[in-house]
């Protein structure tokens, strides 16, 4: 995906971020793909199922994913199955990323669109990790701004190009 810094006559927040090696796929065990037998969901089917559920979500700047920017890490993802919870923080590559709250709502909707219905999401900024962490954290845990940022075709667009598989 292009971002507004490329092309846009904006330039880019973070021209050269770090670059991260990706994890290798997981072996899908025999287990898993019983279909008579209960799954369970846990952190590691959040960060990389055979749906890719988080890592591959694309950066809205850059040509490279949220993993290969260590912006989501296995590690910063609980869930609860029992409880019906799954909490993911997320670190963007500068303190001042004003993409932050879009790569948030980004994780947020490939969460709901990818889980039961009888998940509670928690999306968040690692604390310590941006400066308006607070108040991008209040936006994504708001359902009504959430909703109302979703009805709006230009940002679901662009969650949708951040959603969408690379070719």
């Amino acid at each position: 995906m292009v971002g507004p810094g490329a092309g846009g006559g904006v330039p880019l927040e973070n021209a050269n971020p770090l670059i991260y090696r990706r994890s290798g796929e997981r072996p899908v065990t025999a287990r898993e793909e019983d279909d008579e037998l209960p799954d369970s969901i846990d952190d590691r089917e959040i960060f990389d199922t055979r749906q890719h559920l988080i890592r591959t979500i694309n950066d809205p700047e850059h040509p490279l994913t949220l993993e290969e920017l260590n912006v989501v890490e296995q590690m910063r993802v609980k869930v609860n199955d029992a409880e019906s919870t799954v909490a993911v923080e997320f670190t963007p590559t500068i303190p001042h990323c004003s993409m932050a709250t879009l790569i948030g709502l980004s994780i947020k909707v490939k969460l709901i669109r990818s889980l039961p219905e009888r998940f509670k999401l928690d999306v968040h900024i690692t604390p310590g990790t941006h400066a308006s962490e607070h108040a991008v954290n209040k936006q994504l845990a708001d359902k009504e701004r959430v909703a109302a940022a979703l009805e709006n075709s230009h940002l679901l667009e662009v969650v949708n190009q951040c959603l969408s598989a690379r070719s």
